[in-house]
């Protein structure tokens, strides 16, 4: 990849091709094809309109597209069903997304370094949703990466109609970047922690992506509780099966200080409600109201 070769990445960028062909072999070769034949299918950049700086990553109008072609694109675009992070308009049509991802969005951007000119890596970026909302603050270079292979798909079909741009959603998952890179000024992970068998290898991880005097944005579940309370579920949490530690705030705290973390800031502490989680036309399976 060049843009990583720039950044003076060559390990990774070397590497790259082989990874990326050994996570497409995993892909269900029907699905992959679907989803191909689609991508090949939607509008090539045509409008003048991108904003990636508003709640919905917009980009075009609905006069953009005359009727006929919207109702096209609207069932090309539910081929990717589900979709789980935005929200997204794209030539008028609004996809609502299980998550309001805009609103995670509102409640980090105030708090972290700005991300004017910075090269900036995602993980578990899902399908770039917050990958888009970086470049419109500034970032000169956004990586992402998540193994899932329909993520990687929303993120090429709307890369499609949005045109070339210097974010990239890899189908990997953080293993795949070298060690002790030491390259990138800010480094996401949200919504990745818990699912992480080992949480102090994840941070180890995060903390070699990060240049000297990097930021970390973490962004995890968290209980109530001082020092040293942590939850290991038992069984599922949430429904979710895949979810491991959830330590206290001090806990995390300080986990992130064994790593070698400094200057940690806790910026805000919510609770997920079924407004910013929930089932629509565009995820219609179950979410957050049918598992709690």
């Amino acid at each position: 990849m060049d843009a990583l070769q720039q950044a003076n990445a060559g390990i990774w960028a070397d590497l790259l091709p082989g990874q990326i062909e050994q996570a497409m072999l995993r892909i269900n070769p029907a699905q992959l094809q679907e989803w191909l034949d689609a991508i090949e299918r939607l509008p090539a950049p045509a409008t003048a309109e991108r904003r990636l700086d508003t709640g919905a990553v917009t980009l075009g109008g609905p006069a953009d597209l005359p009727d006929e072609a919207s109702v096209q694109l609207e069932n090309l675009l539910q081929i990717f069903h589900p979709w789980r992070k935005g929200p997204f308009a794209i030539f008028g049509i609004y996809i609502d997304t299980e998550w309001r991802s805009d609103w995670k969005w509102q409640r980090v951007l105030p708090d972290i370094a700005p991300l004017a000119g910075r090269t900036v890596l995602d993980v578990g970026c899902g399908n770039g949703y917050h990958g888009w909302r970086m470049l419109g603050a500034g970032a000169k270079l956004v990586v992402g990466v998540d193994p899932l292979a329909l993520n990687v798909a929303q993120f090429w079909a709307i890369k499609k109609m949005h045109g070339e741009a210097p974010l990239y959603v890899l189908p990997l998952g953080i293993e795949a970047v070298p060690e002790n890179m030491k390259l990138f000024d800010t480094v996401f992970s949200m919504g990745v922690l818990y699912h992480r068998r080992s949480p102090i290898d994840h941070l180890f991880n995060l903390r070699g992506c990060l240049r000297p005097g990097g930021e970390l944005v973490l962004e995890t579940l968290v209980i109530d509780g001082g020092p040293g309370r942590i939850l290991v579920p038992e069984g599922r949490y949430a429904q979710m099966r895949n979810v491991w530690f959830l330590p206290s705030c001090e806990t995390l705290t300080g986990w992130l200080k064994r790593c070698g973390f400094v200057n940690i800031r806790l910026t805000n502490v919510c609770v997920t409600g079924t407004d910013e989680q929930r089932s629509t036309p565009w995820m219609r399976t179950h979410s957050l109201k049918d598992f709690l």
